[in-house]
């Protein structure tokens, strides 16, 4: 089986959502939420991606999570990680009751692709402080991908987390979790990085983006957005659409795409100093914004 087939199957399964110039979508990837030990590097940037997200909800935004938001290859349950961050699966209540949240399960997460256990795990958890069952995300679905459909152009953007172009990470993920699991993480706790990472491996980065380019060019220049590469990537206008979020745990700052008023912005969450010495977290446009019409192919 292909990368290009199984690029081909997630779009054509993708959950399709109708949208506008009036709608509002922030995206991230790769969160890699953990349990706060020195393997979690989700940890250092927690605080900023709550910042980030308690504006988006403030903004009415829709939040698409692109995969790899729970880091499932190095922690064996969910529970952990639910304690771990619970303000911010808190945040994530308030979007779904709000029916802003949609999500795309990837490598590290790619349990969630079975309803079965996503029904298990994401539905309701135990709270010890009062001894009950309590409603987390009670009837959620993930996806392997989502298109947005524009009402009137019918333009589409198709997003997904990107490692159906990566053989290892999709098909052969149990032995890349069992080495992370086993292997990586206790080296990862002292400095040492995961070299079957595309994130840490940059060759293995091209040879991704080259297949999902390939994908692209075969398919009229599809607007397509990733992530799994943790490379934020911003194409100019006639090249090829192949966009990519980043991720959410780059040193002291976190990455994501905005798509708003019918255009498309990459944005980076960081601290900042002020003259004074107050430390803030700002908003950075990185590239953009850019008309998503732009990318329309005759």
């Amino acid at each position: 089986m292909s990368s290009q087939f199984r690029l081909d199957r997630a779009y054509k399964k993708a959950k399709v959502i109708p949208f506008d110039d009036d709608s509002k979508f922030i995206l991230f990837s790769d969160c890699h939420r953990g349990d706060n030990s020195f393997a979690d590097e989700f940890a250092n940037n927690r605080n900023i991606y709550f910042h980030a997200m308690r504006y988006y909800l403030n903004e009415g935004f829709t939040y698409c999570e692109l995969g790899d938001g729970d880091e499932l290859w190095e922690n064996l349950k969910f529970e952990t990680i639910l304690r771990t961050h619970k303000n911010v699966y808190e945040l994530l209540q308030m979007f779904y009751a709000d029916n802003r949240l949609e999500m795309i399960w990837g490598n590290h997460d790619m349990v969630y692709r079975d309803p079965k256990h996503v029904k298990k795990n994401l539905s309701s958890y135990f709270d010890h402080k009062t001894d009950q069952e309590v409603p987390l995300f009670p009837g959620i679905k993930y996806n392997e991908a989502i298109v947005l459909q524009h009402k009137n152009t019918e333009q589409e953007v198709f997003m997904l987390h990107g490692h159906q172009a990566d053989f290892m990470n999709y098909t052969g993920w149990k032995i890349n979790r069992f080495l992370v699991r086993v292997l990586w993480k206790p080296l990862q706790v002292i400095g040492i990085s995961d070299p079957t990472s595309p994130a840490k491996n940059y060759k293995e980065t091209i040879r991704i983006e080259r297949r999902i380019k390939k994908w692209i060019a075969n398919n009229n220049n599809l607007l397509t957005i990733i992530g799994h590469t943790h490379r934020p990537r911003f194409p100019e206008a006639g090249e090829l659409a192949l966009f990519n979020d980043g991720s959410c745990v780059h040193p002291r700052s976190i990455t994501g795409i905005e798509i708003e008023n019918g255009s498309i912005t990459l944005i980076k969450w960081q601290i900042a100093t002020t003259d004074d010495g107050i430390l803030k977290i700002i908003r950075v446009p990185l590239e953009g914004p850019q008309n998503l019409s732009d990318f329309i192919t005759e």
